[in-house]
């Protein structure tokens, strides 16, 4: 499968390789051995590997998948956990395209490496870890110039979610980004982490830091249990939320008796009754909020 831009081929990058194919299976290091994960059939869809222009003009990978009918859509940046691109990952976006809409998932981790496959945390964070915010959000950008730049997508109904690691992102880009119109957040960390924890190296804003400078509103998806994301900090996030002096009406939910990742499907972690709940309310924000 041949990897494109809008202006044509790109030339390789770091992790340029013949088939031109992201890894072919579930993030190894979180796959349960009881899952089911959803299968969401390519049939009437385009679903294939693409090259984004991201931060510092770097020829990013991504995976995308829409309708194959004729038409412009709403398009939805797909931001991708700890694992990167993933076939869980592939499969939301499959997922969003049977829904009638474009998706986009960029590989913000590929200049360092492809931690799906890898089982060591320590090596997946170390990967994690290279993409900083200021990259990160310029690769965002990178992903909103693609799609504006595509016959296929309607360039002001362009829309961003994300999960875990993800999630993150999906607020920072909402309160960065003026041609996000909505975003929905998976469980995504919303405070500064504690002095000498994983994430606390980069000195960097987070979504409470940035509550009150909102462009788009968001949906939050949290759960009750989980345990790298306290309720106070969601409680401290939906103070900043209300205090803000222009209010975007984001909203966060939280889902009761259910745990950090009950939306990935290859997880133990899974709820099948909170992923459908949450997946309804996605599609319906979207929807409401102009991404259509």
């Amino acid at each position: 499968m041949r990897l494109q831009g809008p202006e044509g081929d790109f030339p390789p990058s770091r992790r340029a390789v013949a088939a031109s194919l992201f890894f072919s299976g579930y993030a190894t290091a979180a796959l349960s051995g009881c899952a089911s994960p959803i299968t969401t059939s390519e049939d009437d869809l385009v679903a294939e590997d693409v090259r984004i222009d991201g931060a510092g003009g770097y020829a990013l990978p991504a995976y995308v998948a829409r309708p194959a009918a004729r038409g412009r859509r709403g398009a939805v940046i797909v931001v991708n956990e700890i694992f990167g691109i993933h076939d869980y990952i592939k499969d939301v976006c499959r997922r969003f395209a049977r829904a009638g809409f474009v998706a986009l998932a960029p590989d913000y981790f590929d200049r360092a490496g492809d931690p799906a496959p890898l089982t060591d945390f320590a090596a997946i964070r170390a990967i994690v870890a290279t993409a900083t915010h200021e990259q990160v959000m310029g690769d965002t950008e990178g992903a909103v110039r693609w799609l504006s730049a595509q016959p296929f997508v309607k360039r002001d109904a362009i829309g961003i979610t994300g999960f875990c690691w993800g999630g993150t992102v999906v607020w920072m880009a909402a309160a960065q980004l003026p041609q996000v119109r909505a975003g929905v957040a998976w469980y995504g960390r919303l405070v500064r982490p504690q002095p000498g924890s994983w994430g606390a190296e980069e000195e960097r804003p987070w979504p409470y830091d940035v509550a009150a400078l909102m462009r788009a509103p968001v949906l939050g998806l949290y759960a009750e249990n989980d345990r790298g994301i306290s309720p106070e900090s969601v409680e401290r996030m939906r103070a900043a939320l209300a205090a803000a002096d222009n209010p975007t009406n984001s909203q966060i939910v939280v889902y009761p008796g259910v745990e950090h990742g009950f939306h990935a499907d290859y997880r133990e972690s899974y709820n099948a009754e909170a992923a459908a709940d949450g997946w309804a309310r996605c599609l319906a924000w979207f929807r409401a909020h102009g991404v259509a």
